[in-house]
């Protein structure tokens, strides 16, 4: 029922193509679309809500939009670009509606003065991984929660386009393109979300360095009574202030 999805994810199909087999109600293409830009679309309008759920809205939302519109596309930009954008505008009309009398998100705004400059991992490639061992995995949702709160406390204007940028690889272009804003912006609130980034979790790794290998409490504890059980094991050492 679904093999045209692997073929048409194989295939050398251009954008065009698979926006007509779409257009003319093939579901199947349609399924294999959204599978490949899910991940894009949902960062992209996460980005801008800033909460899951109305993020999921805007990705259907705004794929019910494209593919009602999908006979009008062209190619004459890619379909990915073509998608983002509907998705970024789905994205800021919900967040129009949720912040009626609140001041608007506006990617073509002026984000001169919301902060300073700021300035500017490589996996190891094993032959056979190790299972991750579940102390090493529960750090790694840790940091990736820690790096995800960073991230929605960007200002929106910096927020989405570090997203595109950093997290989609899109280029410079792609994003100016998806966004309707200038390159030299792009690179601009790029910088700057990074140089924001790097600061806040400089400032989150400074205060956990006065926690780390903590030594008070049930250890430190241990260690005394130990130690003077060592030197008397007769005596009963009350180790506890």
């Amino acid at each position: 029922m679904h093999s045209i999805i692997p073929k048409l994810l194989d295939q050398d199909l251009t954008d065009r193509e698979i926006a007509l087999r779409i257009a003319a109600g093939d579901r199947d293409a349609l399924q294999a679309l959204m599978r490949r830009h899910n991940q894009t679309l949902y960062r992209t309008a996460r980005s801008i809500l800033k909460d899951d759920a109305e993020a999921e809205d805007a990705v259907q939302e705004a794929y019910v939009l494209a593919y009602r519109a999908m006979d009008s596309f062209r190619g004459e930009a890619k379909l990915s670009t073509w998608l983002i954008r509907i998705v970024v505008n789905v994205a800021i009309g919900l967040a129009r509606k949720r912040k009626r009398g609140a001041e608007v998100i506006d990617l073509n705004g002026d984000a001169h003065g919301l902060m300073g400059d700021g300035t500017d991992t490589a996996e190891d490639n094993m032959n056979e991984p190790i299972p991750e061992q579940p102390e090493r995995a529960a750090l790694r949702a840790e940091t990736r929660r820690l790096v995800e709160d960073k991230i929605n406390q960007l200002p929106e204007v910096f927020r989405t386009v570090f997203v595109l940028r950093a997290l989609e690889e899109l280029t410079v272009d792609e994003t100016a393109t998806c966004l309707g804003i200038p390159e030299s912006t792009v690179r601009t609130r790029y910088f700057r979300a990074k140089g924001l980034l790097r600061e806040a979790l400089a400032r989150e790794i400074d205060f956990s360095l006065a926690d780390a290998f903590s030594f008070a409490g049930d250890r430190c504890d241990r260690i005394v009574a130990g130690v003077l059980h060592t030197l008397d094991p007769t005596h009963d050492f009350q180790t506890k202030v």
